[in-house]
């Protein structure tokens, strides 16, 4: 499977993957703090479980930053 996240393309040996899963294998140790939009969609972090992503979909991860 092919998806763009933050405008890279990378590929994984996956049909769908969930975007916890995508996450564990992204940024296993910096979840807090982030949010992750799918196709220009915002993903409530209590649906990261159960929200599939799929072939070309494009994934933004936004991680909160301090400062000013």
């Amino acid at each position: 499977m092919e998806l763009k996240i933050n405008q890279q393309t990378k590929q994984f040996n996956a049909e769908s993957i969930s975007v916890q899963s995508l996450l564990d294998l992204e940024i296993p140790n910096k979840q807090n703090g982030i949010a992750v939009a799918v196709n220009n969609t915002v993903v409530p972090k209590l649906k990261w479980n159960e929200f599939f992503v799929q072939e070309t979909d494009e994934i933004l991860i936004i991680s909160a930053t301090q400062g000013g």
